[in-house]
């Protein structure tokens, strides 16, 4: 049998906690920052989880991790 393969661009953007779940980085970070409040920037800021919908999908996509 082939061996698994990572997808590599999701291993670039994905790390996995200490429990076993995903965090990702938040999106609208990059530019056109000028008419989004201090506010939401600084949500933006904090690293979010995959959601648990999506939990499977992105595990297949890197099966070691």
């Amino acid at each position: 049998m082939a061996k698994l393969k990572t997808n590599r661009a999701a291993a670039k953007r994905f790390k996995v906690t200490g429990s076993g779940k995903l965090k990702r980085s938040k999106a609208y970070t990059s530019h056109i920052l000028t008419k989004k409040s201090p506010k939401r920037k600084r949500n933006l800021r904090h690293a979010g989880l995959v959601d648990s919908t999506n939990e499977k999908q992105m595990k297949r996509l890197l099966p070691h991790l």
